[in-house]
């Protein structure tokens, strides 16, 4: 049995993974801005799922947090670092700074903190596994993606930097690069709630699910300690990289 820290698991990829990890038998701190979803998930899960209230724009919580925790739960096998967003999808000129601030507030320093608070227990019983949550934006650019890809993009070299300094340690780093899923309030929060404009991003496509996600991280987790599994990409089978934008006089 691990124990698993999910953030952002009051919905989506989190909650799919929570779900998920307590059917294989590990036991999940599951946390988000909305403890009332997971108490919920608690009462339905068992005593395996401890709820906790997070918010990874909160740095001082963060740091905070694991001292935090009950006896026993505080030495972390596993963190997910799942919670994250996008916010508007107009050109970067017209863009509100609040919605850039609190991208980058979340999607990297949140991420960044949460990882240090966890890191070092790690390191001290070479042992341990770090899934972060990056997206196939980090990677190919499309109008309006700017600050959201340009997180996701930190996301996946500062993955890439922790392999380097884990090198010679039992500590894995993986960075989970999704690509068009469905099932998740991804949209929704993007759209400022508008559930029309949400459910036409997915309308005549079979996109990947939040429990193909959990599937992936239950595979990580199962690995034994010295396969590292640097950088997953996952697209269904609907979707594919386009080509250079041009646009014609």
């Amino acid at each position: 049995m691990k124990t698993l820290l999910v953030t952002g698991a009051t919905a989506g990829f989190g909650e799919a993974i929570a779900r998920r990890s307590i059917r294989d038998g590990h036991r999940v701190i599951a946390t988000g801005r909305r403890l009332e979803r997971l108490e919920e998930l608690a009462a339905e899960l068992g005593p395996n799922l401890l709820p906790r209230r997070l918010d990874m724009m909160d740095t001082a919580a963060i740091a905070a947090f694991v001292p935090s925790l009950p006896e026993g739960w505080r030495e972390i096998d596993v963190l997910v670092n799942n919670a994250g967003l996008a916010l508007g999808l107009g050109p970067a000129w017209e863009a509100d700074l609040s919605d850039w601030d609190r991208m980058i507030a979340t999607n990297v320093t949140g991420l960044a903190h949460m990882t240090r608070a966890v890191l070092p227990q790690m390191v001290a019983r070479n042992d341990g596994l770090i899934v972060n949550l990056g997206s196939v934006a980090a990677n190919y650019a499309y109008g309006g993606g700017h600050v959201y890809g340009g997180t996701k993009a930190f996301v996946r070299q500062f993955t890439q930097n922790l392999r380097s300094d884990l090198a010679g340690y039992n500590v894995r780093a993986t960075d989970i690069e999704p690509g068009m899923a469905d099932g998740s309030e991804f949209s929704l929060v993007r759209f400022g709630g508008d559930k029309a404009k949400a459910a036409a991003v997915y309308e005549g496509t079979q996109s990947l699910t939040p429990e193909d996600i959990a599937e992936t991280v239950a595979w990580l987790v199962s690995l034994p300690p010295h396969v590292n599994i640097n950088h997953l990409e996952l697209m269904p089978t609907c979707q594919a990289g386009g080509g250079f934008a041009v646009k014609r006089r």
